[in-house]
C-alpha cells in the first residue's frame, strides 16, 4: 500500500511520467496503471491451483477417506494425522504439514454455514439450564469448579451456582436454588441428556428418565425437554450464557476462601446483570422478570430434600466410611448404627437424637477427614497418645504458636499427665466459642499470669462481655451534694474494726 501511494503521489501531484515513476521506484508500467487506477489493493486471486507433485496421486485416496467419515460415527472418524499415515504406508514421503493444509481446505469448501430460525418465548413458558466449568482459587489452591448455570428465556434473567462436581445432588439443589431466586417455576425446562436426568436415550426423541428426577419434576411440577444428541443449539440461549459467566463474573480469577463465599460472590454477579439491557430488548434484564415474574408457577411449601441417605456403621477409630472416604464421629456420641446425609458440599452424620457431626464433602477417594474436637474426649482419658494422635498432629501443624507456649507453661508447672488434661479442657472451648477469641483469652491468661483453665476462661467472658466503666456522676442539679464526692477519705476508720470483739 505505501509503494502504491508513491505511486500516486509521483504521478498526480510531482507529475511524473509512468516511464520515470518504473525507472525510480523499480515498478513495472503494467504494475503502475493499476496503481493509478485504484488506490485500493487488489485481492490476489489464485488462478489455478498449487502445484503438489508428491500429494497429486493421494488426492483421490483422500477424498475417499473424507467422505467415508461421512458415513462414520462422530468420534470414530478419520483425524488428520491418520489420513496422513494411511497414505504414507502407501509410498508418500511428503509432509504432514501439507496434507494437513489439504484436508483442511477439503473440509472447508464442503462446510455449509449454519443457520438458525430466530426464536420468541413467553414470559415464565420456557428455561434452559446447563453446565460449565471455570477455575477459581479457593482457600489457597487453583481449583476447577462446576457451574450450574439456569436462564429464563423470556427475561434472560440469569442464575449461577459453584460446585465441586456435576452428581445428582447439585443438579437438584442448583434447581432449588434457582427456582428460590427466580421466586418461581418456569413451565418447561430444556437440557441435554445428562446422565443425572436421563438414563437411557430411546428412539422417537423420547427418554427413560432417572426416577428420581421424575420425583424432582414431579415436586415442582414443570415439564422437561432435553434436545437432540448433537444439536446443543437448541439450548443456545443458556449456552452462550455459560461463556458469558464465564468472562464476565469470574474474570480476574478470584480469590476466595470458601464455597460459600464464591457463591455469595456468584449470586452479587447475577443481581448487578439484571442492570444490563441486552442489545434488541426494550427492557434491561430485571426489568422484564417482573414482568415475567407473575407468569412463574408458585414455589411449593417446602423445597425438595437434595440430599441422600446411607445408612453407615461406626468404625474403630471412631469414623465411618461414606463415598470411599473416612469421616469423624465425636466419641461422646458413638452408637454403632448411623446414617450419613450427603449434600453437594457437605455431610452430616445422624444419630437416634439427631445431628451429630458436619464435615465438608471430600470428592476425593481413601481421605480421613477428621475434626480433632471429636477425640478430645478420648485423650483426656488417655493423654499419653496426646502427642501421636493423628488429629491433633495435624491441628497442631496449624494452631497459633501461643498454644504450644501455653501447653509448656502448663507442662512446666504440672505433671505430664494433668498438664495435657488441663490443656485439653482448654482446646475444649473450641466446641462453643470462635477461635480467634480463644487465642486472644489464652495470650491474655499468658500475660496476666492466670494461665490455667479457669484463666483462660475469665479472660474469655472479658473479652466476650468487657466491664462498662459507668459514666462519671453529675451534680450540677444538686449542688448540695457536691462536697460529700470532695471530702477526703480516712483511711483510720478502718483502724475502729481491729478494735471490735468477736
Amino acid at each position: 500500500m505505501k509503494d502504491r501511494e508513491r505511486i500516486r503521489i509521483a504521478y498526480f501531484k510531482e507529475q511524473k511520467s509512468i516511464r520515470q515513476i518504473a525507472r525510480e521506484l523499480q515498478h513495472s508500467p503494467k504494475t503502475i496503471k493499476k496503481a493509478l487506477a485504484s488506490a485500493a489493493a487488489e485481492a490476489y486471486t489464485l488462478q489455478q491451483a498449487r502445484a503438489a507433485p508428491m500429494l497429486g496421486e493421494y488426492k483421490e485416496t483422500i477424498a475417499e477417506l473424507l467422505a467415508g467419515n461421512e458415513k462414520a460415527p462422530r468420534k470414530q472418524r478419520y483425524t488428520s494425522h491418520q489420513i496422513y499415515e494411511t497414505i504414507r504406508a502407501m509410498g508418500y514421503q511428503g509432509s504432514e504439514s501439507t496434507v494437513r493444509g489439504y484436508v483442511a481446505q477439503q473440509r472447508k469448501d464442503k462446510r455449509r454455514p449454519q443457520v438458525y430460525v430466530p426464536l420468541e418465548f413467553d414470559p415464565g413458558g420456557d428455561a434452559q439450564m446447563d453446565w460449565g466449568e471455570a477455575w477459581v482459587e479457593l482457600a489457597g489452591q487453583r481449583v476447577k469448579v462446576q457451574l450450574f448455570v439456569m436462564r429464563l428465556n423470556y427475561s434472560r434473567r440469569v442464575f449461577v451456582k459453584a460446585y465441586p462436581t456435576q452428581n445428582q445432588v447439585a443438579f437438584f439443589d442448583g434447581h432449588v436454588s434457582a427456582f428460590a431466586y427466580f421466586q418461581g417455576v418456569p413451565r418447561r425446562i430444556t437440557y441435554d441428556n445428562a446422565k443425572v436426568a436421563v438414563a437411557k436415550i430411546l428412539g422417537g426423541g423420547n427418554r427413560q428418565e432417572q426416577e428420581h428426577f421424575v420425583a424432582f419434576r414431579s415436586h415442582y411440577l414443570f415439564e422437561s425437554h432435553f434436545c437432540t444428541p448433537g444439536q446443543a443449539h437448541e439450548k443456545g440461549g443458556v449456552e452462550q450464557e455459560v461463556g458469558f459467566v464465564r468472562r464476565n463474573f469470574l474474570v480476574p480469577i478470584p480469590k476466595i476462601a470458601s464455597w460459600e463465599a464464591l457463591n455469595e460472590h456468584l449470586l452479587a454477579a447475577c443481581l448487578a446483570d439484571d442492570r444490563r439491557q441486552v442489545s434488541g430488548q426494550a427492557l434491561t434484564i430485571g426489568a422484564a422478570w417482573e414482568q415475567e415474574r407473575s407468569w412463574l408457577r408458585p414455589l411449593p411449601a417446602e423445597p425438595f430434600p437434595c440430599y441422600t441417605t446411607t445408612p453407615v456403621a461406626l468404625k474403630p477409630y471412631s469414623q465411618v466410611i461414606f463415598d470411599h472416604n473416612h469421616y469423624s464421629v465425636p466419641s461422646r456420641r458413638v452408637q454403632a448404627k448411623l446414617v450419613v446425609k450427603g449434600y453437594a458440599t457437605h455431610i452430616e452424620i445422624l444419630d437416634d437424637t439427631g445431628v451429630i457431626a458436619r464435615h465438608p464433602r471430600c470428592y476425593e477417594k481413601g481421605r480421613e477427614i477428621l475434626n480433632p474436637l471429636h477425640y478430645l474426649p478420648l485423650l483426656t482419658q488417655r493423654p499419653g497418645a496426646f502427642v501421636h494422635a493423628k488429629p491433633i498432629r495435624r491441628w497442631r501443624s496449624q494452631w497459633p504458636p501461643v498454644y504450644e507456649q501455653l501447653l509448656a507453661h502448663l507442662q512446666a508447672v504440672e505433671e505430664n499427665g494433668a498438664a495435657v488434661r488441663h490443656f485439653i479442657q482448654i482446646l475444649e472451648l473450641h466446641e462453643h466459642f470462635p477461635a480467634e477469641q480463644i487465642e486472644q483469652a489464652v495470650q491474655q491468661a499468658l500475660t496476666y499470669g492466670c494461665a490455667h483453665v479457669d484463666g483462660v476462661k475469665l479472660c474469655l467472658h472479658q473479652l466476650r462481655h468487657p466491664a462498662v466503666s459507668p459514666p462519671p456522676l453529675d451534680l450540677h442539679d444538686h449542688p448540695h451534694l457536691a462536697h460529700i464526692a470532695a471530702q477526703p477519705v480516712d483511711l483510720h476508720r478502718y483502724e475502729q474494726l481491729l478494735q471490735v470483739r468477736p
